[in-house]
C-alpha cells in the first residue's frame, strides 16, 4: 500500500493513521517534495477514474492565481500538477491496480479490506 501524504494536511495523517491502526506499513510518498512524474500521475488518474480536473484542489493560492477561469487540456492540467503538486487533492491512497483519496480518511477501510 502506497499514500500520497502531506504531514501537514489534517485529513491526510488521519487517513495515515487509519491504514497503521489496520496493522499495515505503507510506502509513505511525501510528494510536495518528490511530485510524482508524469506516467505516474495519468496511471493515478486512470485507477481513481478521475479527469486530471477532478482531482485539483481549487481552494489552493495557485490554483486561484493562476488557473480559476482556464480552460486547459487534460495534459496541460497534468503538467500544471506536476509544476505545482500543491494542486493535487490529498491523500491519495493506492493499492494493487485500486486507489482513493482520503477524503473523507474512512474511504481507504476499503482498500484494507481488499489487500
Amino acid at each position: 500500500m502506497k499514500i500520497y501524504h502531506n504531514p501537514r494536511c489534517m485529513k491526510s495523517r488521519q487517513t495515515l493513521a487509519i491504514i497503521q491502526e489496520n496493522g499495515v506499513i505503507p510506502d509513505v510518498v511525501l510528494y510536495l517534495e518528490k511530485p510524482p512524474t508524469k506516467t505516474a500521475l495519468k496511471k493515478l488518474l486512470k485507477m481513481l477514474g478521475l479527469k486530471p480536473e477532478e482531482l485539483l484542489r481549487r481552494g489552493e493560492a495557485i490554483y486561484k492565481d493562476n488557473y480559476k477561469g482556464k480552460e486547459l487540456t487534460n495534459e496541460e492540467w497534468i503538467d500544471a500538477m506536476i509544476e505545482h503538486p500543491k494542486l493535487i487533492e490529498r491523500p491519495i491512497v493506492v493499492s494493487g491496480d485500486k486507489a482513493v483519496i482520503g477524503r473523507p480518511p474512512e474511504n481507504v477501510l476499503d482498500l484494507i479490506s481488499k489487500s
